[in-house]
């Protein structure tokens, strides 16, 4: 998972009701939070590698005065936003013959591929602590630091913010595989999920991965105004 997505990822995570709010030393009274945040939803990028490959559970080095793991431990569940960005653009784009205009600003496209086009998808559960033992036979500092370098400075022991390792345990997968007449849209059996090796994930091609990919192709292109 971690070599096909981006190292960094969106975690969302729901602001505690009033109960937890007026309890002492709570998040809302630490950071004097504005009042009525209750329920409201909040989604902060966030570092995560893939350390249990076998069980389809990213794990996070959580900082726990951060936000999104603040509202974890208030009982908020969690939800991990992952999305595919391609290494190399396309060598033809979307274009409307119709409307050419609809396909440039201003002779200069912001971004060189159609994001709306490509695979993305969430996963949906909640964190839980890996245990000492767990961390060391599972060699997490190697395995994260190898995607994330800088994150040496706030492992577990450092001296400035509390940190912990933990996984997201997912309980819930939906996936969104690019235009819905073309890609799979829906929600994925976590057990499929959890079972996917990773010889079936490095035998799927995904769009960009390679130079000289077309952004868009099926045949009745031209009954829509488009063309490649």
């Amino acid at each position: 998972m971690q070599e096909r997505t981006n190292p960094t990822h969106l975690v969302s995570t729901i602001f505690p009701s009033p109960h937890h709010a007026s309890l002492s030393n709570s998040p809302s009274t630490l950071e004097q939070r504005p009042s009525g945040l209750s329920g409201m939803p909040i989604g902060l990028m966030d570092y995560i590698s893939d350390c249990e490959p076998s069980t389809g559970n990213p794990t996070i080095l959580a900082i726990n005065i951060a936000t999104s793991f603040k509202n974890a431990a208030a009982g908020s569940n969690v939800s991990l936003s992952l999305q595919w960005t391609p290494p190399y653009p396309p060598s033809s784009r979307i274009k409307n013959t119709r409307f050419p205009s609809f396909s440039s600003h201003n002779g200069k496209e912001a971004v060189p591929y159609s994001a709306a086009n490509l695979p993305r998808f969430s996963l949906l559960g909640y964190l839980e602590k890996i245990e000492e033992g767990e961390e060391k036979a599972m060699g997490l500092r190697k395995c994260f630091m190898k995607a994330h370098p800088d994150a040496r400075y706030w492992l577990p022991g450092n001296r400035i913010h509390e940190s912990e390792w933990v996984r997201l345990v997912v309980q819930d997968v939906y996936w969104i595989g690019g235009f819905g007449d073309r890609a799979y849209i829906g929600w994925i059996p976590v057990e499929e999920w959890k079972n996917v090796t990773g010889e079936e994930v490095e035998s799927v091609r995904l769009p960009g991965e390679k130079k000289g990919w077309k952004e868009w192709s099926f045949e009745g292109l031209a009954d829509w105004g488009l063309e490649l």
